[in-house]
């Protein structure tokens, strides 16, 4: 029986992931850093701590990686207040889940930001348990934001659902064995080992029902 629903929030509820993926690579650009195709895709599913580190190291940026963090979550912050990227679907399916289960979001995202998406949101009263990977020892493809998730939330992993759209995303939620929901991420596609990990794949989060979440013959 599942017992709570634990959201990613980049991907699956916003679409965020070009967002993050342009103010890193304005500012890489911008203090004579060194971006490469791979940077999108090795930094998805990392901590804050974890991708400030890498743009630092990898990436060539002087800046120390906390002021790196910050300047790339002060023009987030800049652009959401403008306009949130919320995904078709993201309201009705949150409302549709929290009527039925408690729900915990557990994300990369830095904790600020994640607060100011669900406040502009109007989903912060939704989330019983909000966890961030940079308040986690490893970030996705670890299971820890999961488990921690799930510890706040005072349910077992193996009876919480996670919903992902993500390569590291998945791989986290099935290391956390949890149920694996999946809805791809369009622009940055799962490769195909990644999405085995799924219990259950989606189009879209308008199919996204608590039928899905915990079928009758469970």
């Amino acid at each position: 029986m599942i017992e709570a629903v634990i959201f990613d929030l980049d991907g699956v509820l916003l679409e965020s992931e070009q967002v993050w993926d342009e103010a890193r690579e304005e500012l890489t650009k911008e203090l004579g850093g060194r971006w490469h195709d791979r940077a999108q895709r090795d930094m998805m599913g990392m901590s804050s701590l974890e991708w400030s580190r890498y743009m630092h190291d990898d990436l060539g940026i002087r800046l120390p990686p906390e002021e790196i963090s910050a300047e790339v979550v002060g023009r987030l912050g800049r652009l959401y207040r403008e306009s949130l990227p919320l995904l078709p679907g993201a309201r009705a399916a949150v409302e549709r889940l929290a009527d039925r289960w408690p729900l915990g979001l557990a994300s990369s995202s830095n904790r600020p930001i994640i607060e100011l998406v669900l406040d502009l949101a109007g989903f912060a009263d939704r989330f019983r348990v909000v966890v961030s990977s940079e308040e986690a020892a490893r970030g996705k493809p670890a299971p820890d934001v999961y488990l921690e998730a799930a510890r706040r939330l005072d349910a077992e992993p193996s009876k919480c659902a996670a919903i992902e759209d993500s390569e590291n995303g998945l791989l986290a939620a099935r290391a956390a064995r949890m149920r694996v929901i999946a809805i791809p991420n369009r622009a940055f596609p799962p490769r195909d080992e990644a999405l085995a990990a799924a219990d259950v794949v989606l189009d879209s989060l308008s199919e996204l029902t608590p039928e899905i979440i915990e079928p009758a013959d469970v």
